[in-house]
């Protein structure tokens, strides 16, 4: 019998090159993400009558888009290249999309807080939240499809679950944000999207492990797995704080704080899974020896045993 082969790769070098993206990378993923929703929230709140409630969102999301375009610029090097970017628009291209997304968005949201506080121009206030409202989702999603359009492993392969755990993650940061800075009694519209984008963080993580096998590893161990863990137990327990202490501020604060925390790491464990099967030769060779003897058994190619 021939024993099964290691992964290794010449000179003990890895298949694929590592991301070169720093900390800003992630940051980015979450501050953008936290916008978006809250952005959505804010439009919500503003339809239901909850002024302080979409006061906050509408600030909350001006405030972390800003940072979340401050963080990739950062990352970029310079202001040129981000603006180099807007030179052409490409369909196919996630990292085109996202650009102009962004572009598009980060006005709306800044002008719709920018009315909210001050209380002027209150009907163009009104159509920018309703703009970054429609946008929101968006700017939630798309760096989801960024990551799952790389050769990393563990983020291609989960192209099908990332949209709906980036989502999930940044509903609970908006609603977090929302618990902690209002009154419980007027943060119930984000106590229940928390709950949802909790629900839907941690089902999609499920499934992502069950789909993925053997190239969900890093998703479970090691650092990596530790922060989506941590991730877990804090928008679990953020969600059940938040939900029985709608009268105690106290209570309320600590769920939002718990729930923004538990969406940060959510989104540094994703990044440090992608880096980490990046650097491990088997989540390369596995998968695609997998799908190579799954298309022999659908032609009858198979060898016999």
């Amino acid at each position: 019998m021939v024993p099964d082969a290691e992964f290794t790769s010449y000179y003990g070098r890895p298949v694929l090159k590592e991301t070169v993206w720093g900390l800003d990378v992630p940051s980015y993923l979450f501050l953008g993400g936290l916008a978006g929703a809250s952005s959505a929230l804010a439009a919500g709140a503003h339809l239901s009558g909850r002024p302080e409630l979409a006061r906050t969102a509408k600030a909350g999301a001006a405030g972390a888009i800003g940072l979340s375009l401050v963080a990739l610029v950062h990352d970029l090097g310079r202001p040129a290249r981000f603006l180099n970017m807007l030179r052409v628009f490409k369909v196919t291209s996630p990292m085109s999309v996202g650009t102009w997304l962004v572009s598009g968005y980060a006005p709306l949201a800044l002008a719709a807080a920018g009315c909210a506080v001050t209380g002027r121009m209150p009907r163009a206030g009104l159509g920018a939240t309703a703009g970054a409202a429609a946008l929101g989702p968006a700017v939630a999603a798309y760096t989801s499809v960024l990551l799952a359009d790389t050769a990393a492993p563990a983020w291609h392969e989960a192209h099908r679950e990332l949209p709906y755990l980036f989502v999930g993650s940044a509903a609970t940061a908006a609603g977090g944000l929302g618990l902690l800075a209002v009154a419980p009694e007027r943060a119930r519209p984000a106590a229940r999207l928390a709950a949802l984008g909790a629900v839907a963080e941690i089902t999609a993580e499920q499934l992502l492990h069950r789909r993925l096998g053997a190239v969900a590893r890093p998703y479970r161990t090691g650092r990596s797995g530790a922060l989506l863990r941590s991730g877990q137990v804090l928008a679990a327990s953020g969600t059940a704080a938040a939900l029985l202490g709608r009268r105690s501020r106290a209570l309320s604060g600590l769920a939002g704080a718990a729930l923004l925390a538990g969406s940060a790491v959510t989104r540094f464990g994703v990044f440090e899974a992608g880096r980490v099967s990046a650097r491990d030769p088997g989540y390369v060779i596995g998968p695609q020896r997998e799908r190579v003897r799954a298309r022999e058994q659908s032609a009858g190619l198979t060898p016999p045993a």
